[in-house]
């Protein structure tokens, strides 16, 4: 690890954690994010990515981000594509299964202008869920004499004291800000994120910033008429957007659905020629639009009330 485990942790415990309303506009919590820094994003594949804070950031023009996820998608292909990023670690980098594994990824990577750094699924988690935990490392049995493992430099092993077993050991991940996206949060931070979790909940406890983008912004009342959807504390959170859509064109569950015609025709501009297709969605959706509400007037309206339909249907009447 680059610095004193202790020396990061020291960092992340001496974060403003006071009550205090914490609403900005994207373009505000852009200053959150420095050149250089580890950027963590919540979700998986195209489930509840961040993409307004993605899009934000390269359109701030933020260099040499190491950026890491459970499951990287889209979103890999338009950092390393716009020059945000140079590396990033994750267990599995492809827009989709049926869409194949990214081209994008594959020109930079082979050409040696970034790395894709491949973790295990489990030990991207388990690597998290140590930095939440706040010590140094975790064990593990996943990867054990794989290729995966070997190809790797951050690995130890050890014996068990207890069984004497060989066991691997995964260094913790405390990213410098992690960037989440969640159905509903008050303005102080308080977060309520429905559907699946992902490794959203360590993220934001290994993190030493967070950055909330949501559905929309309710109030502290509400938060604390169901405690126990509230998965992210305000303690842990710097700055909160009111994003809609703000996941678009992933998905966020029970408000809306991916859409699905849209990634086709992202897909399609990166099939051929996937550096140029990556740039023309570049200069037409993200360098093009002055706001988020201009790039979401670009991917439609109606593309955006069917997603919301869809999304919506798995609530009963």
């Amino acid at each position: 690890m680059s610095q004193p485990y202790l020396e990061l942790r020291r960092r992340t415990q001496s974060r403003d954690r006071s009550l205090r309303e914490k609403v900005m506009s994207l373009e505000e919590a852009c200053r959150f994010v420095r050149d250089g820094d580890h950027v963590a994003l919540g979700g998986s594949t195209a489930s509840r990515t961040p993409m307004a804070m993605i899009w934000a950031l390269i359109r701030a023009g933020k260099k040499d981000l190491t950026v890491s996820r459970s499951i990287v998608s889209t979103e890999g292909d338009l950092l390393f594509a716009s020059g945000a990023s140079r590396h990033i670690l994750t267990s599995w980098f492809s827009q989709g299964i049926v869409w194949g594994v990214s081209r994008v990824m594959r020109g930079f990577t082979e050409s040696k202008r970034a790395v894709f750094e491949e973790w295990s699924h489990l030990s991207i988690g388990l690597r998290y869920r140590a930095g939440a935990m706040g010590v140094p490392f975790l064990p593990m049995r996943s990867m054990m004499g794989s290729d995966v493992a070997a190809r790797l430099k951050d690995l130890r092993e050890m014996d068990c004291p207890f069984t004497g077993e060989k066991l691997l050991l995964v260094p913790a991940l405390n990213p410098d800000v992690a960037l989440i996206h969640v159905q509903r949060c008050d303005p102080y931070g308080n977060a309520q994120i429905d559907g699946l979790l992902f490794m959203d909940v360590d993220i934001a406890m290994a993190a030493n910033r967070v950055i909330l983008t949501t559905e929309r912004i309710v109030s502290n009342d509400q938060i604390r008429r169901a405690p126990d959807q509230t998965k992210i504390p305000f303690f842990a959170v710097e700055a909160v957007v009111e994003a809609p859509y703000g996941c678009a064109p992933h998905e966020c569950f029970g408000a809306y659905e991916p859409l699905f015609p849209h990634m086709d025709y992202y897909a399609e501009l990166t099939r051929k020629n996937p550096e140029a297709g990556a740039k023309e969605y570049l200069d037409r959706f993200y360098y093009g639009p002055k706001s988020w509400t201009e790039y979401l007037n670009l991917v439609g309206l109606e593309p955006l009330l069917d997603a919301t339909r869809r999304g919506r249907s798995i609530y009963a009447d």
